[in-house]
């Protein structure tokens, strides 16, 4: 009699053991148990920790509640402005609700996966390429929107969604660098225009202080030259002052102007000595020949040339002095030596 109690206490022993393993159930920190018994959802929510089901008839699924990071495949669609684009883009959700988790949608996962795409594809659609590229932060928040408002449903909130990436072609990118560089240079050329007009009126006003001292420009020159030669350069190139040549002209004017006066003198002086002394003068005038005659004779060859200089120097004369006495030539001296022949 003792031996079968025994076996029979050894036996409920076992058996529920069995159910005790078989009925256990570890619910985590981060997971909530939902519970179905015979098919039907049991009241409450399991939390974290130790818990029981009964074998057979319960049945408990753990739904994670941490937030779930999700890739979205990359979308190729075409913006309001009809230029091609590739995105992608990460979303980042997690579950609120276990229960409706569980029984309004089989399987969250892939539900939040088609709806990030899709409403991806549409964003694409309503917006246009400057906006993809640069006020991303709109988008973003009008593609949470557009997951959020139906995830809630599912028991499942959207934290958050970031475009990651927005593929161009080829051609695109060439035409937008080609863009950037025109608007660049364009930059540069309104830049450097005004900093010509700058310059300009500095200069302007350093040529307006300088025109009342012309010595400021010589200065200046002077200064050129020692910054020139600061470069250690082995080729000096110094530019001719100016005011230099202006005073060398109205010097040789001033020269000439005095020549042609004291020839008109000596033409009037020679005039009033023939007018007072005829015959002294034809007397005077006859003994100069004889000698010129003489001097002709003794050195032809020598007269000559110095007739052939005279010549070139009357040729070289300015306008102003043409007026003067003809100097004596070659052939006035050869004339003189046939005279003296004969």
């Amino acid at each position: 009699m003792l031996e079968e109690l025994v076996t029979v206490g050894v036996g409920l022993a076992s058996a529920g053991l069995v159910y005790f393993i078989a009925a256990a159930r570890v619910v985590k920190q981060y997971e909530r148990g939902v519970v179905l018994r015979l098919g039907k959802l049991a009241s409450g929510v399991r939390g974290p920790g130790f818990t029981m089901i009964i074998p057979g008839i319960d049945r408990m699924r753990k739904v994670n509640m941490q937030i779930v990071t999700m890739p979205v495949p990359a979308q190729e669609g075409i913006t309001r402005d009809n230029v091609t684009v590739r995105v992608d883009a990460v979303v980042y959700f997690k579950v609120v609700d276990a229960a409706d988790a569980v029984v309004r949608v089989e399987d969250y996962r892939f539900a939040v996966s088609q709806m990030a795409q899709t409403s991806l594809r549409s964003i694409i659609g309503k917006s246009e390429l400057d906006d993809l590229l640069s006020n991303r932060e709109k988008l973003n928040q009008g593609l949470e929107l557009m997951m959020d408002s139906p995830a809630i449903g599912w028991g499942v909130t959207v934290d958050r969604v970031e475009i990651k990436d927005v593929s161009l072609p080829e051609t695109m990118k060439r035409s937008m660098a080609r863009q950037a560089e025109a608007t660049r240079d364009r930059r540069a050329r309104v830049i450097n225009a005004d900093a010509e007009l700058q310059a300009s009126k500095k200069l302007a006003e350093a040529a307006a202080a300088m025109s009342d001292q012309p010595a400021a420009l010589q200065l200046r020159l002077l200064q050129t030259v020692v910054a020139v030669a600061a470069e250690k350069n082995s080729t000096l190139v110094l530019p001719f002052p100016v005011e230099l040549l202006r005073f060398l002209e109205r010097s040789g004017l001033q020269a000439q102007a005095q020549t042609a006066q004291v020839e008109a003198e000596r033409a009037e002086h020679a005039e009033r000595t023939t007018t007072t002394d005829p015959e002294g003068s034809e007397g005077s005038e006859d003994s100069a020949a004889g000698v010129a005659d003489a001097g002709l004779a003794a050195d032809f060859d020598d007269v000559t040339d110095l007739g052939r200089v005279a010549d070139v120097e009357q040729r070289a004369l300015p306008a102003e002095l043409a007026d003067l006495p003809d100097l004596p030539r070659a052939d006035d001296f050869d004339v003189g030596r046939g005279a003296e022949r004969g």
